[in-house]
């Protein structure tokens, strides 16, 4: 094998080895994206919780419709409890802007709008709306 064909294949062999990385970080903080900050279904929680105590635990079938309604009831809370927590996260955001923009220029209070749209835009693409709490991201003008 000549020395110019073996400079190609490495390099090919490193092209291809950068692609699948790039690849597979774009596919992972989409993945997170979604996981982090999209709804889940309902019942996602609890049916986690009962494949990993399942899977953990070794349960039989009759312990599993033992601990099942119990799996359900917390689950349920699991769902409400990220709920009021995405909310109240977002409502002490919106707080900050509004304490923040009477000290801001017009210009920055411009830039804190854009980067308020931007937020907006990022958590709309992630299906988690800020409509559930009204606006509070709108800052005063």
């Amino acid at each position: 094998m000549n020395s110019a064909l073996k400079w190609k294949l490495i390099a090919g062999f490193l092209l291809v080895f950068l692609a699948g990385g790039a690849t597979g970080v774009f596919v992972s903080a989409a993945t997170a994206h979604r996981f982090l900050f999209g709804p889940h279904r309902h019942g996602y929680a609890a049916q986690a919780m009962k494949n990993r105590l399942q899977w953990q635990l070794r349960l039989t079938d009759e312990q599993m419709a033992k601990i099942s309604p119990i799996i359900e009831k917390t689950g349920t809370q699991l769902e409400e409890i990220r709920g009021d927590t995405g909310r109240r996260v977002r409502e002490a955001i919106a707080q900050a802007h509004r304490d923040i923009a009477p000290i801001l220029t017009p210009e920055q209070k411009e830039r804190l709008q854009q980067m308020e749209q931007r937020q907006r835009r990022w958590m709309h693409r992630g299906h988690w709306h800020a409509q559930d709490t009204g606006t509070p991201e709108a800052s005063p003008q």
